[in-house]
């Protein structure tokens, strides 16, 4: 074999053996992507809810949660009750809100239950934060409840949404 035979041959297997890696990365990121879609419809069969973590980003629920926990939801048929901390979402609202329910209410003729909430660290309660002309949530607002928290976990995602030098 003559060196310009060798040399083609080796820039040859050289583009191969790239191919091959880029191939196998391009792999690799579809596994982990597809591993955490699955995991993710995975925690929402099994914990009733869309949305099974949410993070803080806000004080108003301080001192109980910070801005960075991390909170996981469950929603189950039992009925919520004035006490319980839950995660809700307004219509047109893109980003779901963590305050503890302060009221319940129960109509008796249809037997539709609403909802007033308040953050703890809040001076007033959320009507204020619903749509306008509403005063209680419905069932159908309700993302879940709070049952368990990852402290501090939750600042990458806030640094990540709320930096504008990283949006760029």
């Amino acid at each position: 074999m003559d060196l310009m035979g060798w040399i083609g041959s080796s820039v040859e297997s050289l583009k191969s053996i790239r191919i091959r890696k880029a191939l196998n990365e391009a792999i690799s990121i579809g596994v982990l992507v597809s591993t955490a879609l699955i995991l993710w419809k995975t925690l929402m069969v099994i914990t009733g809810t869309e949305s099974p973590m949410v993070v803080v980003v806000s004080g108003s629920m301080e001192p109980g949660f910070k801005r960075g926990d991390i909170l996981f939801l469950h929603m189950t048929e039992k009925p919520v009750r004035a006490g319980e901390i839950v995660v809700f979402k307004i219509d047109d609202r893109p980003v779901p809100i963590v305050h503890r329910v302060i009221k319940v209410h129960e109509r008796k003729d249809t037997k539709e239950v609403f909802f007033l909430t308040k953050g703890d660290n809040n001076k007033m309660n959320d009507i204020a934060l619903y749509a306008p002309g509403q005063d209680w949530l419905e069932q159908r607002h309700i993302m879940g409840r709070a049952v368990g928290v990852l402290r501090y976990i939750g600042w990458m995602t806030i640094i990540l949404t709320e930096q504008p030098i990283v949006k760029v």
